[in-house]
């Protein structure tokens, strides 16, 4: 057909309808980026035990940090000879993103322990359902497997876990367990656990402990 005189001839062209979407690459990359922005804030977490140095309080990133080198130091002391010291890191990295909804709860805070499982299960749901689902899936199933603590893996990282905060605090005056009153035996009784993960480790924390005692850092068993 002629268009009529005066009219432009328009070209009418069919327009994909995915043109308006986002390709799935793209929307894979979007995902990742918004979570990353997301558990930037694990670094506003603060935990109990405090740095060296500053003595301020430590914040959850830097305690992640100091966790994955603890493991790259002290791997070789692991009670499984073959240890996936990569799984470890993994582990260490994720494990306490939860916090960014969940807070940090205190090793010897009985009461907030009770529901510490349960609100972080529902943290880790929403953080890592960010993710694109092939990650919110692995980083779900590194989480669960750390709390579970059924692999050499697992019981390794958890030892470090616990190994890490008892070091800081016997460096620095028993800084959080003379803030909470925390005495000897409970110490003992929160950190047996290492000895699953790290027989030679536990046994340093022990001796560890006992200096503190006797330094006036960590208070003794109350009598009775």
């Amino acid at each position: 057909l002629q268009p009529r005189r005066g009219v432009s001839r328009i070209a009418l062209v069919r327009v994909p309808p995915f043109c308006f979407a986002m390709s799935e690459p793209a929307e894979r990359l979007a995902r990742q980026i918004e979570f990353i922005i997301e558990v930037d804030r694990l670094k506003d977490i603060f935990r109990q035990t405090v740095t060296t140095r500053s003595r301020r309080r430590e914040n959850d990133a830097e305690h992640s940090w100091h966790l994955c080198l603890c493991v790259m130091v002290l791997a070789g002391h692991a009670n499984a000879p073959a240890l996936d010291v990569l799984r470890v890191l993994k582990m260490l990295i994720v494990h306490d993103l939860v916090e960014i909804d969940a807070g940090d709860t205190f090793a010897y805070d009985t009461a907030g322990m009770a529901d510490q499982h349960a609100r972080e299960a529902v943290a880790a749901d929403r953080i890592f359902g960010l993710l694109p689902d092939d990650q919110n899936r692995e980083f779900r199933a590194l989480w669960d497997e750390f709390e579970e603590r059924t692999t050499p893996e697992a019981r390794f990282a958890a030892a470090i876990d616990r190994f890490q905060p008892m070091l800081l605090n016997c460096r620095t005056e028993g800084s959080a367990w003379q803030k909470h009153g925390v005495t000897h035996d409970r110490v003992l009784a929160r950190n047996a656990q290492v000895a699953d993960g790290s027989r030679p480790l536990w046994d340093y924390a022990v001796q560890m402990l006992q200096k503190a005692v006797a330094s006036g850092h960590l208070a003794p068993k109350p009598p009775g």
